[in-house]
């Protein structure tokens, strides 16, 4: 059953789309960007809905949730209490997460800051760390790529024509060879960012540096202390978090599982549908 609607969570409204039985266990789902909404996601998440009741979220200033806040709304943190409280609206007392990209820094600081909330938890396309741009400077296809990304993604934050929405379009556009490792499906990709509602609420306290870390201090004691099941799920040849911090993560981590997407880049989930779907029906049905 697919549900459209908005939940009033304190100061925002956020806008969440449901798909699946009500009496299945419910999937929580945290987009990337910001400055997305979560229509990218689909239509893999879509193909869960047999095994769970899917809940997408846009995070506040994304999408069809509240947008023109004041500029301190915007941190990690409060995203975090926003997820708690559409659990809460929800009347669940705890759900599977997934996170996807800057999606999955937040799941972790959801399992930090509400532990009680999390029963699955599925990182998607993420990193635990910052320290990412030694392991992205051995990839040769990332050091062949990266100019001319770089390049269009500043012209965009320049162009006097673009509104801070349009800024985040741009860019976006720009970064797609980023974020998929077989370019001969970049025209398609782009069909599918054509479709998302962007919004610029974010980049004036990102462009500012003002934005918190959206994970948390300690991402590898926050998982291990959770004592939950972890999937790890990563493309083969991601290029905006390469593989190698999923390996170092999972290994940080007794008893997390790690899927490795072969040929898929960052947008993994698109790349590989079935088997990135794949991969998370099976962490999400397993007994025990």
């Amino acid at each position: 059953m697919l549900v459209l609607k908005h939940v009033a969570v304190g100061e925002v409204a956020l806008f969440m789309r449901g798909n699946g039985a009500l009496e299945l266990p419910t999937l929580l789902v945290l987009h990337g960007g910001p400055g997305w909404d979560h229509s990218y996601l689909l239509p893999a998440l879509d193909d869960l809905a047999d095994v769970r009741r899917v809940v997408l979220l846009d995070l506040r200033g994304c999408g069809r949730s509240s947008r023109d806040l004041p500029g301190d709304a915007y941190q990690p943190d409060h995203c975090v209490a926003d997820a708690a409280g559409v659990v809460a609206a929800l009347g669940l007392s705890r759900v599977d997460v997934l996170g996807f990209s800057y999606g999955g820094q937040l799941a972790m600081l959801l399992a930090e800051r509400h532990p009680d909330l999390v029963d699955r938890l599925v990182l998607a396309s993420t990193t635990a760390y910052p320290d990412v741009e030694d392991d992205l400077g051995r990839i040769a296809e990332y050091r062949r790529r990266e100019p001319a990304v770089s390049a269009g993604v500043a012209a965009a934050l320049a162009d006097p024509a673009l509104d801070d929405a349009g800024k985040t379009r741009a860019m976006a556009m720009a970064a797609a060879p980023m974020n998929v490792w077989d370019l001969g499906l970049l025209d398609d990709w782009r069909a599918v960012l054509g479709r998302v509602r962007f919004s610029g609420d974010w980049n004036a306290p990102w462009l500012a540096g003002r934005l918190r870390p959206p994970r948390p201090r300690d991402p590898e004691r926050v998982l291990r202390e959770l004592g939950r099941r972890v999937l790890v799920l990563h493309g083969e040849h991601d290029l905006g978090f390469p593989v190698a911090v999923a390996r170092r993560l999972h290994a940080a981590v007794p008893g997390s599982r790690l899927v490795v997407v072969p040929g898929a880049g960052h947008a993994a989930h698109f790349e590989r549908r079935a088997e990135w779907v794949g991969a998370v029906r099976g962490f999400l049905t397993a007994g025990g």
